[in-house]
């Protein structure tokens, strides 16, 4: 199972492992089962805290891996073989359980070992799923920290039926004791933040105490990092207030245009950008959504959570989210068929057919990651030739397994109460209906900015993105704009850096010149 050089890696991790371990090996007669304890068997042999015993008594999923401190009754347990994404997941809770510490706030830690009631999680994942991992980690280090939480990590692709059943049907899905709870990418803060009633409120409280900002930046993607970093770097007070770190960036799986670096993939990148975010005194305030801008003197964001945060300056960098083709039945069906991210959804979709909606860059690159998965792939464009780069689109047309559609314009999403069964497009050449019988729908038509919590306030293009002039400036003095979420066009990550800091710099002038004109009407 594990290769020498990865085994060498493994070894010199469990190092760490203070307290001796053991895991619990649940197993079959199948091929996976075999899998499984080989790597089990391979892991138990590297450290001799680690022991391992093997159950065939059906009493759990099969194939199955527990993993406890010894002598524990086992809370953490990946259903499936944890490789891919998730053999981080797989290591940290080796190590975690026994005894190495985790790097999670204190606070936070202290928050979810006084969480009271009973709190079993069951996440479905995908092993080619960047999200997955941080649910997982997040629910193992939970029930690892607290005897009241269990978590048992789901290989959708592995226990089908389970997935059928409980009509899984996208990734990552937390039910907790047996009902839904989440779907996507959560850190620890927001789990915990569901599950203790009464945190939202204790940390609105907190936020409100703050002192005003020299600059204050909402949104922390990489506009909304490299506007913190240049602006920390001047020694004024810097916060940054951010929904999720990293943004947008978060969901991307491969990048190769970022200059300088010849590949790399979005949540490493965004590790990056936090790290070096981290090493300058700025406040990042996480899980806040901004609802209201305001201007009065200083310049104030209304919080979701009910906090106000005041600051001399604002830079929004609040990006943008996937676009959504506003049809009947897609939001009906979100997370039942109607899926956004095919990377991620896409192994529970194996041997159905499928559509994917538009023909640029993302939606070809869609369509051919799909089509080594699925039955058949069908992509519907809206005008009469296909945006992706003709490089895409020879690979689309050679492979047997896809179909383009040019000038369709999908008018609905079709479902039976429960699923996606089909779509109904319009061919906008004869203007007739058609109908696709299909299983999942992957929607990949663009972005659109995250501003409708600014509108009325701020001057938006028709499209709906800040209008800002070449320092990152609105029409409203001290107030600037930086990234995908602006009409700076052209929205490339490194673009978004650009404006970031160029917004900073814009935000530093401004408050020298204040302050100069302060003391001159002084």
């Amino acid at each position: 199972m594990l290769d020498a050089n990865l085994k060498k890696q493994l070894d010199t991790y469990l190092q760490n492992i203070v307290n001796p371990i053991e895991i619990i090996v649940s197993t079959d007669d199948s091929a996976k089962s075999k899998e499984l304890l080989s790597l089990c068997e391979e892991i138990a042999e590297l450290n001799s805290k680690i022991s391992l015993q093997v159950l065939t008594d059906g009493s759990e999923r099969a194939p199955s891996m527990a993993i406890a401190a010894q002598g524990q009754a086992p809370r953490v347990r990946f259903a499936g073989i944890p490789m891919g994404h998730e053999f981080t997941s797989l290591v940290l809770a080796l190590l975690q359980s026994g005894g190495y510490p985790s790097k999670a706030d204190p606070e936070l830690i202290e928050q979810v070992k006084q969480l009271q009631g009973e709190f079993h999680f069951e996440t479905y994942i995908s092993l080619s799923c960047q999200n997955c991992p941080d649910v997982v980690q997040a629910l193992n280090l939970m029930a690892i920290l607290n005897p009241n939480v269990t978590s048992v990590m789901i290989d959708g692709a592995l226990f089908q039926q389970e997935v059928a059943e409980r009509e899984i049907m996208a990734v990552p899905t937390v039910l907790l004791n047996g009902k839904p709870f989440g779907q996507g990418r959560m850190t620890l803060k927001e789990i915990v933040a569901k599950v203790d009633s009464g945190a939202s409120k204790r940390e609105a409280a907190a936020l409100n105490e703050k002192d005003p900002y020299d600059v204050l930046i909402v949104g922390g993607g990489p506009a909304g990092a490299a506007a913190a970093i240049y602006a920390a770097r001047k020694g004024i007070r810097t916060g940054i207030v951010a929904e999720r770190f990293g943004g947008q960036v978060m969901d991307t799986v491969g990048i190769e245009n970022f200059i300088s670096v010849n590949y790399t993939e979005g949540p490493k990148l965004v590790a990056s950008l936090e790290q070096h975010v981290k090493e300058y005194d700025v406040d990042v305030m996480d899980n806040q959504r901004a609802k209201k801008l305001r201007k009065d003197g200083l310049i104030e964001i209304d919080l979701e959570s009910g906090a106000t945060l005041k600051s001399k300056s604002v830079i929004l960098a609040t990006g943008a989210r996937w676009r959504e083709m506003n049809v009947p039945g897609e939001q009906e069906y979100r997370g039942k068929g109607v899926a956004y991210c095919p990377h991620c959804d896409g192994p529970l979709f194996k041997g159905k057919r499928v559509a994917v909606i538009g023909g640029g860059n993302s939606g070809i690159e869609a369509a051919i990651d799909l089509a080594g998965i699925v039955a058949h792939v069908t992509v519907l464009e809206f005008s009469n030739t296909l945006r992706a780069d003709a490089v895409l689109q020879r690979k689309a047309a050679s492979m047997s397994n896809i179909t383009i559609i040019k000038m369709a314009q999908t008018t609905e999403v079709r479902g039976d109460g429960k699923k996606v069964v089909g779509l109904t497009y319009k061919d906008r050449e004869r203007n007739e209906l058609y109908h696709l019988d299909l299983e999942g729908i992957f929607v990949q038509i663009g972005l659109i900015p995250n501003t409708d919590w600014l509108k009325g306030d701020l001057e938006l293009t028709r499209f709906g993105e800040i209008e800002v002039n070449s320092h990152g400036e609105t029409h409203i003095p001290g107030v600037f704009a930086a990234g995908d979420v602006t009409n700076v066009p052209y929205k490339q990550i490194i673009i978004a850096m650009g404006n970031g800091a160029g917004a900073a710099l814009g935000a530093f002038d401004y408050l020298i010149r204040s302050s100069v004109e302060d003391e001159a009407a002084a």
